[in-house]
């Protein structure tokens, strides 16, 4: 396991630096987050997710660690640039942008906004503003609007076989968990309510011991290869956000809730021969519909090694240690670049590289940073964010 020094260290010595030297465009402003393995820039065009993610994790590290100028000034650059370019004349963001901030791609989905709010609220906390406060706020409620609304998102597909992603509450409720550490405010608490009961109501089936990607909208089993694909990451990251919510409410069945979420989707996707959390798999066992199943992604780690704590500090149950233990070993075995900072992406089902880049569209500097972030809090060695009272009306 890593303790919180040394998690603490990681993240200041080595992968902020990493992003920071290499990622952040000193001529356009934002980041760029296709990296080589060594930080050579591969493509100059910038993701929205990344811009807003890399910003909130920069503003949290200056709330909770120290004011670093170097952090300052990089999230400058970032909030300047994402505020001026990432978003289309309707209000909703863009998903793709060249090196000087023209729109390459728009999505249907409410990621980008979700992303945005998140940092404007960590800056608004940061800067004690109460004008950003208020935009991420108006941010929050356009992301809902668009995931909750029918009719507000384009649909993916036909009307013959509606359905829902899990990744809406869970967001939700991750993005409610930032407002309530920075921001605050009533909506963000209806919201991490709402969340918590779509979650536990639609898409946590205790008779089939799994965590559902995608329901249809009552919360059934769409029993479609497609529908059928679970993804244990997204599951066990739900699984350490409602565990965050049982500690704040302090409450034993959501703790259990989590705790239940976190066994059945490590039972489904630890790899048992090779080590490690697995893409992809079939509620029922079967082969699972994305090819890239079986490999293994840097994300659902890092997701596992903190919901791992999580339990861990819940119930005092050692299985969770153990578990913490292994993904831990695994992780810094085949993730970690022995000759730069910051861990490799994408590798195939026995833990060899698939591609040695440090990121891209996807990648970026936000899982395995926020990862680091929280455990040096749960450890103990950083103290927790706490809301700057205040900044918005309500």
């Amino acid at each position: 396991m890593l303790s919180g020094e040394t998690a603490l260290n990681r993240l200041v010595d080595e992968v902020l630096p990493f992003w920071i030297d290499h990622g952040v465009d000193l001529q356009h402003g934002g980041i760029r987050t296709c990296l080589d393995r060594d930080g050579r820039v591969l493509d100059h065009d910038k993701g929205v997710w990344q811009q807003f993610r890399f910003a909130w994790v920069l503003a949290r590290c200056l709330r909770v660690l120290e004011p670093r100028a170097e952090w300052r000034s990089a999230l400058d650059r970032i909030m300047d640039f994402g505020r001026a370019h990432a978003f289309d004349e309707d209000g909703r963001m863009f998903f793709h942008l060249d090196r000087t901030g023209r729109p390459i791609r728009k999505r249907r989905y409410a990621y980008s906004e979700c992303f945005a709010a998140m940092a404007y609220a960590e800056v608004a906390a940061l800067d004690q503003d109460a004008s950003l406060a208020a935009e991420a706020e108006t941010l929050f409620r356009t992301a809902r609007r668009v995931m909750t609304e029918p009719g507000a998102m384009v649909p993916k597909a036909t009307s013959v076989r509606p359905e829902k992603p899990f990744g809406h509450p869970m967001i939700g409720l991750g993005v409610a968990q930032v407002f309530r550490a920075s921001i605050g405010g009533r909506f963000a608490e209806e919201v991490a309510a709402s969340c918590v009961v779509e979650i536990e109501r639609d898409f946590v089936h205790a008779d089939l011991q799994a965590v559902l990607e995608t329901v249809s909208p009552d919360g059934g089993v769409i029993d479609h290869l497609e529908s059928r694909q679970l993804n244990p990451g997204h599951a066990i990251e739900g699984a350490w956000f409602i565990l965050e919510e049982a500690r704040v409410r302090n409450d034993d069945a959501l703790a259990e809730l989590g705790c239940d979420m976190l066994d059945w989707s490590w039972s489904r996707g630890w790899d048992r021969t090779h080590g490690g959390i697995l893409n992809f798999v079939d509620l029922h066992g079967g082969p699972p519909a994305s090819i890239e199943h079986d490999m293994k992604f840097w994300w659902p780690q890092c997701e596992a090694m903190i919901a791992c704590r999580y339990a861990f500090q819940a119930t005092g149950d050692a299985r969770y240690r153990d578990r913490e233990s292994a993904v831990t070993a695994w992780a810094l075995e085949h993730l970690d670049d022995p000759e730069h900072p910051e861990w490799f992406g994408y590798l195939h089902r026995d833990g060899s590289i698939a591609s040695r880049i440090k990121g891209n569209l996807w990648k970026g500097p936000f899982h395995l940073p926020r990862m680091l972030l929280v455990l040096a809090i749960l450890d103990g060695t950083v103290s927790a964010p706490v809301a700057v009272d205040g900044l918005l009306s309500d």
